[in-house]
C-alpha cells in the first residue's frame, strides 16, 4: 500500500462522537458507522460482520461486529474493543447527560467514555498519527493493523468476538499480536497490564420435589434441605491454593430460590446458581463434571432429581512474557514514565476468545468509573493514552517484524 496524507484524529473529538450513539448493548444505533468512517478515511478495508441467534436471555439479538485491516503484510497487530455499553441507570443520578459527552473543567462525562469508547478513540487518533509520520517520511508501515470491534461484550457476548474469532479462523486470517482496549489501568494510567483472565462458569441447580401441606411432611418430599445441602458441599470444597501468577478458583452461590410465598407449603422445587472463577488449574469441562458428579451422589442419597445446567463464558488463560508483552510495557514506561504490572486480576474480558488467535493482552484507561453513575475520564488521559498507544504501535511492529 503506497505511502498517502492522512489526517490526525483527535481522540476526544471521536470519544465525544461515540458516547452520543446510544449503543445499550445489544442495540448499534449507528456506533459502528462512525467508526467505520473513521477508518475508511484512514485506509482501511472496513468489513462488517452481523450475526444473529438466541442471547440465552429470553430472547434474539442481532449484533453488528466490524473487521478491518489496513495492509496484507505480517506482523498483523490487531486493536480490539467494543463500542456497546452498560445501562445507564437512574438517569436523574447523573449530573450530566450520559450520551451528550459534556466536558467539564477537563473531564469528559459520558457512558463509554472509560469503558470502552474513549480506548477505541485513543487506538484510532494514535493509528492516525502513526500513519501521518510514515506518510511526512515517505514510507509505509512495516506489517498490517487491524480492528476488530464487537457490539456484543456487555451482554451474552455470543455473538460478538467469539463468533468473530470463528469466521476468522476458518478463513485463515493470521492475527500475530492483539491489544485490547479495556480499562486495565488501576490507579494511574499505565501502572497495569492484564495478561490473562480466569474463566467463568455459571451453573443453574433445580431440585425436584412434591409439593405438600408443612403439617403433613411424610406425604411430600421438600427440596429445600436438598439444595441447601449440596450447596453447602460445594461451598465447602477447596477447588485449588492458587496457580502462577493467578489467585485461588473462588466458587459463589448468587442465589437460593424456593418460588414460594405461602407459610404452609413445602415447595415442589427449590433452585440455586452459582459461579465460578477458576484459574488454569482447571477447564470449565472439568468442574462440569466435579459438579454433575456431586449432584448425581447427592441424588443418590436423597432419591430427589436434580437437574444442572451449565454455561462457560470462557476458559481461563495466560499469555506467557515474551516479546509482546514486552515491546508494550517498554512503550508504555518510554512515554508515561512507569513501566505496566502483568496482571491476571478482574473479570473477563473479550480476550478469552481472541486468545484462540494468538497473544493478546489489555492496556487501557484507568477503570475508576466504569459502569458507574457519571463515568468519566479526564481529557488530558485520554491523550496521554493516545501517546502511549503509539509507541505501542510502533514498538510492536518493530520487535515483531525482527
Amino acid at each position: 500500500m503506497s505511502a498517502a496524507s492522512h489526517s490526525v484524529i483527535d481522540p476526544v473529538d471521536l470519544t465525544r462522537d461515540l458516547i452520543r450513539i446510544p449503543s445499550v448493548t445489544p442495540a448499534d444505533e449507528g456506533a459502528m458507522d462512525v467508526l467505520e468512517r473513521a477508518l475508511t478515511g484512514l485506509g482501511f478495508a472496513c468489513r462488517r460482520m452481523v450475526f444473529e441467534g438466541p442471547t440465552g436471555v429470553g430472547h434474539d439479538a442481532r449484533i453488528e461486529n466490524l473487521y478491518a485491516r489496513r495492509g496484507t503484510a505480517s506482523p498483523n497487530l490487531c486493536f480490539a474493543g467494543h463500542t456497546d455499553v452498560v445501562p445507564i441507570g437512574d438517569l436523574k443520578a447523573w449530573s450530566a447527560g450520559p450520551f451528550e459527552g459534556e466536558t467539564r473543567d477537563g473531564v469528559l462525562y459520558g457512558r463509554g467514555a472509560v469503558d470502552m469508547k474513549g480506548g477505541i478513540a485513543a487506538w484510532v487518533a494514535a493509528v492516525s498519527r502513526v500513519l501521518s509520520h510514515y506518510a511526512e517520511e515517505g514510507g509505509e508501515i512495516e506489517g498490517s493493523l487491524s480492528f476488530l470491534i464487537t457490539g456484543d461484550e456487555e451482554g451474552p457476548a455470543l455473538h460478538g468476538t467469539k463468533r468473530v474469532v470463528q469466521t476468522l479462523a476458518a478463513e485463515g486470517e493470521v492475527i500475530d499480536a492483539c491489544v485490547v482496549g479495556e480499562p486495565s489501568s488501576a490507579h494511574h494510567l499505565g501502572d497495569m497490564i492484564k495478561v490473562g483472565r480466569r474463566g467463568s462458569l455459571n451453573t443453574w441447580i433445580t431440585v425436584h420435589g412434591k409439593q405438600g401441606h408443612v403439617a403433613y411432611p411424610d406425604r411430600a418430599a421438600n427440596p429445600a434441605p436438598v439444595v441447601a445441602k449440596l450447596l453447602a458441599r460445594l461451598d465447602a470444597h477447596v477447588l485449588d491454593q492458587g496457580y502462577p501468577e493467578f489467585p485461588p478458583s473462588n466458587l459463589e452461590i448468587t442465589t437460593i430460590d424456593m418460588g414460594n410465598p405461602a407459610t404452609n407449603i413445602i415447595p415442589a422445587e427449590a433452585r440455586a446458581r452459582l459461579n465460578i472463577r477458576f484459574n488454569p488449574t482447571h477447564t470449565g469441562d472439568g468442574l462440569i463434571d466435579w459438579l454433575n458428579r456431586e449432584a448425581g451422589m447427592l441424588q443418590a442419597e436423597t432419591g430427589l432429581r436434580i437437574e444442572l445446567e451449565h454455561m462457560c463464558s470462557g476458559e481461563a488463560f495466560l499469555t506467557e512474557p515474551g516479546v509482546f508483552i514486552s515491546a508494550v510495557q517498554d512503550a508504555v514506561e518510554a512515554v508515561l514514565g512507569r513501566r505496566p504490572e502483568a496482571s491476571t486480576t478482574g473479570g473477563t474480558s473479550d480476550a478469552r476468545f481472541i486468545r484462540a488467535l494468538c497473544p493478546v493482552l489489555e492496556l487501557g484507561l484507568v477503570g475508576q468509573t466504569m459502569h458507574q453513575v457519571d463515568e468519566r475520564v479526564p481529557e488530558a488521559e485520554l491523550r496521554a493514552l493516545t501517546d502511549a498507544y503509539e509507541r505501542v504501535i510502533i514498538t510492536v511492529l518493530e520487535r515483531l517484524a525482527a
